[in-house]
């Protein structure tokens, strides 16, 4: 492998495409039922709006805009997830090849990314909004070293453009450029690029792609900040010195989870030279290492500053993310030769990798056979076949209580409006489109009745159905055996 790299250093580009292919053909062929970010992201494209509640747009964004394009699809979706996550690799890639000599590092820089829980693992599982924020950092890195590197008005515009986009990917992305401001102050070298004219372009760019955003949050700001922010906050009934103890053993557990397995992979390579690795220290290794400990500094302060106690490891990978890059550049600063370490190095992440993808993907296979079935199980598919068959035709506007249901008939029903009580604002205009299926899960009730949500929003829209018996049909678990079935109760309306 590491010849390869240096006769042909794009293959290391090559392999992660593949693998990211992989990815796609997996999730594809595994169910056709989503998960729980996936349900939302497909419900959700289906409006265009400034602003989504207390996730950043720039994903939905994206969704939507392939949707229209393409059509509402698990296909789509996955497609996209995994496409950010191939550029996330590339610009990293490009990234480090500007501050390493060595192309065998900045290919293992690459490959590190890998190594990174949410990116093997969680992404693959359930991630939206992180993966966004992920190829932003990425970009935003590319940018902002080939502006220190070699100084150009593309190089700011790029940067600026990189920080717009972070900035509604994912709220605490602005911690990145910030700390990478204030860590580049010290290097006298580098200061200069600070204080360059070009930089109002740059921060012109990012705040014309952010103001519509911001414009949102300013009338918003209750629903832009208080999820993320009460789900922080698990013990609000202690005391404030147990909540700022509790906050920090959580952030250093978080961080500790982030960082072990590319932390344990790059001690692999350098092996006994750890110490010699820590000692040694360059330009980048400054400039990076500062990065890296400044934005856990903001982290620190903001949990101290909300008494937050619970931290998520996918919260923290914004700024993990540049830590393979900070152990490639000690090594280089070390002079210690990668080679023997390398081949270790790839085989253990194309291990863990693949590993995580076989699990992942299997889960839907396995765990029926213990009679445990999660949402890649629904059979939604099977319903809307049924569904399509029985009366001829599918229907025009579906109704449902369940924002899970409701993401994934929108992915079965292509052409139909998708709604939920919840959320009957943003589509009265097709309201009055027909045939109307009132659907909601079957909960084993004796005598099966209309939800109360579902029969008030009926009530709003004029619709009768006092009489009307709902229609059952349940179904067999996809992987499941034939006595375990789900439930669907079902209304048809005109058509």
């Amino acid at each position: 492998m590491l010849d390869i790299v240096e006769r042909r250093p794009n293959a290391v580009i090559v392999a992660l495409a593949g693998y990211f292919l992989l990815c796609i053909a997996l999730r594809l062929a595994i169910s056709s039922s989503l998960e729980i970010d996936e349900s939302e992201q497909a419900f959700l494209s289906q409006f265009l709006q400034l602003g989504y509640g207390p996730q950043a747009p720039f994903y939905n964004w994206l969704q939507y805009g392939l949707s229209q394009a393409m059509g509402p699809s698990l296909a789509t979706m996955t497609v996209l997830k995994n496409g950010l996550l191939f550029l996330c690799c590339l610009f990293y890639g490009l990234a480090a090849r500007l501050v390493l000599q060595d192309r065998r590092l900045a290919a293992m820089a690459m490959l590190g990314v890998l190594s990174l829980p949410p990116v093997f693992l969680l992404a693959q599982r359930d991630l939206s909004h992180t993966v966004a924020a992920l190829f932003a950092v990425s970009l935003f890195l590319y940018g902002f070293l080939r502006t220190l590197t070699r100084p150009s008005l593309a190089a700011y515009l790029l940067t600026g453009l990189a920080v717009g986009i972070g900035a509604i990917s994912k709220y605490n992305f602005v911690l990145v450029p910030t700390a990478a401001i204030i860590a580049i102050l010290p290097e006298r070298e580098l200061r200069a690029r600070v204080f360059d004219w070009r930089i109002v372009a740059a921060i012109a760019v990012a705040a014309l792609i952010a103001l519509p955003h911001g414009i949102w949050i300013l009338q918003n700001l209750d629903a832009a900040s208080a999820g993320t922010l009460n789900e922080m906050k698990e013990r609000e009934a202690e005391g404030r010195l147990l909540q700022a103890l509790h906050g920090v053993s959580a952030l250093v557990s978080a961080v500790i989870g982030g960082s072990f397995v590319t932390v344990i992979l790059f001690g692999l390579v350098v092996r006994g030279k750890v110490l010699l690795v820590w000692r040694a220290e360059s330009l980048w290794t400054r400039v990076i290492g500062r990065t890296i400990a400044l934005s856990f500094l903001a982290v620190l302060l903001i949990v101290l500053g909300v008494a937050a106690t619970h931290i998520r490891e996918k919260w923290l990978v914004l700024y993990l993310l540049l830590l393979p890059l900070y152990l490639c550049l000690k090594i280089e600063a070390a002079k210690i030769d990668p080679m023997p370490g390398f081949k270790l190095f790839a085989s253990l992440i194309a291990t863990i990798v693949f590993g995580a993808l076989v699990v992942v993907s299997g889960r839907a296979v396995v765990r029926p056979w213990f009679g445990d079935y999660s949402r890649l199980n629904i059979p939604y598919a099977s319903f809307a076949e049924a569904i399509e068959t029985s009366k001829g035709q599918q229907p025009a506007f579906v109704l449902t209580d369940d924002k899970q249901a409701a993401g994934n008939f929108r992915t079965q029903f292509a052409n139909a409006t998708v709604a939920m009580p919840s959320r009957m604002d943003k589509i009265a205009g097709d309201s009055a489109k027909r045939p109307l299926l009132v659907v909601w899960h079957d909960k084993a009730d004796a005598q099966p009745q209309l939800p109360d949500p579902l029969k008030q929003t009926l009530h709003e829209l004029g619709v009768v159905v006092s009489g009307t018996t709902p229609r059952e049909l349940a179904l067999p678990y996809l992987y499941g055996s034939e006595a375990d079935r789900y439930g669907f109760r079902y209304i048809w309306i005109g058509g």
